[in-house]
């Protein structure tokens, strides 16, 4: 892929609906890249299909089955972008069975299985590829009220790096995007409270959250050719949160 330009590229998008998701989707098509947009509100798709005119695909992440058969109705692809998530605000004391499965299945188990079906069909056509998983910096610290979502990014990170073990003597590069809190409809939600965005945001060196297009571009550097020798990085997005 030729630096930033994707033209004549084709590239999945999950989670292309909102955030951070829609802003590379469209971020993509800018480029010049053919996307395909997944994701489950018919409505999200249906805007961004005109402001992009790109190809959607309607799907609940949470189910295994729907969720191979997307992946498989994509086919062929260049690259991916796992970006789909979901949270629910719960204590640890609080946290139920339901909506652990719940993340645990749209924001770990779903990228396993669309990276399954796009590298098989990768290396079946002897083809490199790039595929970036989209993180938090959430799997590296405890957020309260956030198990099942730290305990999903930390999943999702281990399935990057194995990934790039296993993918990448194929030719096929996997990464993972680690954002700070991201102003997405999502984060909006979960962070209007001053009383808990204000210690979060005082950990951020740079001294605010962080915008869709910035994690974007990351993600966008990391599926081109300028990124040709990374495979298996976890990188942070986070105005130097970890770092403090």
């Amino acid at each position: 892929m030729g630096g930033q330009d994707f033209a004549g590229r084709r590239v999945l998008v999950t989670g292309a609906g909102k955030g951070i998701g829609r802003a590379t989707a469209i971020m993509l098509h800018r480029r010049g890249a053919e996307v395909i947009a997944a994701t489950r509100s018919p409505d999200d798709l249906a805007s961004l299909a005109q402001e992009t005119g790109c190809r959607t695909i309607a799907v609940d992440l949470g189910d295994a089955e729907a969720t191979r058969r997307a992946a498989a109705e994509a086919l062929p692809v260049d690259a991916l972008v796992n970006c789909a998530g979901t949270t629910t605000l719960e204590s640890f004391l609080d946290t139920s069975v339901e909506s652990f499965d719940q993340i645990m299945a749209v924001n770990a188990r779903a990228p396993m299985i669309v990276a399954q079906v796009v590298a098989r069909d990768l290396i079946r056509r002897g083809q490199k590829g790039a595929i970036v998983n989209v993180s938090s910096v959430s799997s590296a610290i405890g957020l309260p009220d956030h198990t099942a979502y730290c305990a999903s990014k930390g999943a999702l990170d281990e399935i990057t790096r194995v990934m790039a073990v296993e993918l990448g003597p194929h030719g096929i590069r996997t990464n993972s995007v680690n954002p700070v809190v991201t102003l997405t409809p999502m984060a909006v939600k979960a962070w209007s409270d001053p009383a808990k965005s204000g210690p979060m945001l005082g950990r951020i060196p740079l001294g605010r959250f962080a915008q869709p297009e910035e994690v974007a571009e990351v993600i966008l550097y990391l599926l081109g050719d300028g990124s040709a020798m990374m495979n298996g990085a976890i990188v942070p997005v986070d105005g130097g949160f970890l770092a403090t």
